[in-house]
């Protein structure tokens, strides 16, 4: 659990988290998962380790820290949209199962 301690805005940890056996049945229940008895075990410490990591990131002075979506500056990594002449129309029919009037003929979503 976390308690405060004398430096405003932190906070430090006084145990480690400890998810019972019971709470990853529990888990896996609502999950519709199936645990053998050694993956149980297994994800019960793997839980209490993942909500020890987020005690010590909550318990960290966060608050002069921006927000970010990103850890790097992301920039457009695309092609500028520039036209370019099309694929003549009788070329992208030649491998049309069924071409008609210089279109492409497809079944009715109906049919």
């Amino acid at each position: 659990m976390l308690s405060a301690t004398r430096e405003p805005g932190r906070r430090h940890l006084e145990s480690p988290t400890v998810i019972e056996r019971e709470q990853v049945l529990h888990v896996a229940k609502l999950s519709r998962l199936k645990l053998s008895d050694d993956e149980v075990e297994r994800m019960a410490g793997e839980l209490s380790a993942v909500l020890d990591h987020v005690e010590r990131i909550s318990a960290l002075d966060l608050d002069d820290v921006e927000p970010t979506t990103h850890v790097v500056e992301l920039e457009n990594v695309l092609r500028a949209d520039e036209p370019l002449p099309s694929l003549p129309r009788e070329r992208a029919l030649e491998s049309a199962p069924d071409p008609a009037d210089g279109s492409f003929r497809v079944p009715s979503p109906q049919a």
